[in-house]
């Protein structure tokens, strides 16, 4: 850190601590809609600081992590108050916090000036107020825009991979996920080879080389350049080529974040007892479709969410824990796509909806 960084990093503690920092830059939901609405994404040199609360932190924010959950937001999808701020994942440095009642964990081990990631809401925006809870120190030996790259979309990965398949794949069995050239399933992928499962994986024609790294045992090449755009998943007969692949018995688990699209095909792709997880919407919401639908392979369905899979302290550290391990022992990559300067969000929100992103995505503070 060079001198300058490090007298505007003491300047912001010293601030947050008298509570003379009252305005902040930020990119602020006046209205949901796309991302050409220059109310969708407006970025803003005078909204209000947090004030600090019991139990919690403020973090001078070096980086925030862009998810595609973060349009589902932007465009109402997931319905929260507007106006808000963007955002759902930050990384920097504390400078200011309230521990609680020191008989809790809460507080235990941080202090002002410590390096931290973390996964809350109103991210995109210089100063976040954190729940100590959910504090991660930023390990030595993994750089921040690393370990920032592990919470949201490693987390996911990590609890769809690990946790959300009720055990219905064992070691040696086959699964599908799409779009492993990109995001989350890029983790995803690595996670399944890591825990003994065979991979199918999906891609686009324009992100081999990225799907490649990823070493799935089969991949399926889509016929068009982007990934995410709807229609794509139906260039290729992706159930032909799983059946072929897997001898006819299908996969076991099909992990699948793109929705609209490629939800029959998940369905029609799964193993007697198989699992179907969509956890996302790319393509467009999941059409409601009769139960009736899971007698032919007594399948099963499910819609997970994060929250709910570290939903305790010690459920997050034990995710956290085992993914900055893979990553220091080199079993997972992770790749670092493209950076872009806060105020450019709605950039960055265009281009992770056209499907172009080949990994985790940043926005600069």
């Amino acid at each position: 850190m060079g001198s300058t960084s490090i007298h505007q990093l003491l300047h912001s503690q010293e601030g947050m601590m008298r509570g003379d920092i009252k305005t902040m830059n930020a990119v602020v939901v006046r209205e949901t809609g796309p991302a050409s609405s220059a109310q969708a994404l407006h970025f803003e040199s005078n909204y209000p600081t947090p004030t600090l609360i019991e139990g919690h932190a403020i973090v001078k924010n070096s980086y925030s992590g862009l998810n595609f959950i973060d349009t589902y937001h932007r465009q109402g999808l997931y319905p929260r108050n507007v106006p808000f701020v963007c955002g759902q994942e930050g990384g920097g440095t504390i400078v200011s916090i309230m521990k609680g009642d020191e008989g809790d964990f809460e507080g235990k081990g941080f202090n002002v000036g410590d390096q931290v990631v973390y996964s809350c809401l109103e991210t995109y925006s210089e100063y976040t107020l954190v729940p100590v809870a959910k504090l991660i120190h930023v390990p030595p030996e993994i750089e921040m825009k690393k370990a920032l790259a592990c919470m949201v979309q490693g987390l996911t990965a990590h609890y769809l991979v690990n946790s959300a398949h009720a055990n219905l794949i064992q070691k040696g069995d086959w699964c599908l996920i799409y779009s492993v050239g990109s995001g989350t399933c890029q983790w995803a992928a690595q996670m399944a080879k890591i825990n003994g499962y065979k991979v199918i994986g999906t891609c686009s024609k324009g992100k081999v080389e990225k799907a490649q790294r990823i070493r799935c045992d089969e991949l399926i090449i889509l016929e068009t350049e982007e990934g995410c755009e709807h229609g794509n998943y139906h260039s290729v007969d992706i159930v032909k080529k799983v059946m072929e692949i897997t001898n006819g018995e299908g996969v076991k688990l099909v992990l699948d974040g793109v929705g609209k699209s490629t939800a029959e095909i998940s369905l029609e792709c799964l193993a007697k007892k198989g699992i179907f997880v969509s956890f996302g919407n790319a393509s467009g919401k999941v059409e409601p479709f009769p139960l009736l639908r899971l007698t032919k392979k007594s399948a099963f369905v499910t819609r997970p969410k994060l929250l709910d899979y570290i939903s305790s302290r010690s459920e997050l550290l034990g995710r956290m824990d085992e993914i900055f391990k893979w990553v220091k022992d080199g079993k997972l990559e992770v790749c670092i796509d493209k950076e872009f300067p806060l105020e450019k969000a709605a950039d960055a929100h265009r281009y992770i909806e056209a499907g172009k992103s080949k990994g985790k995505l940043i926005l600069t503070l």
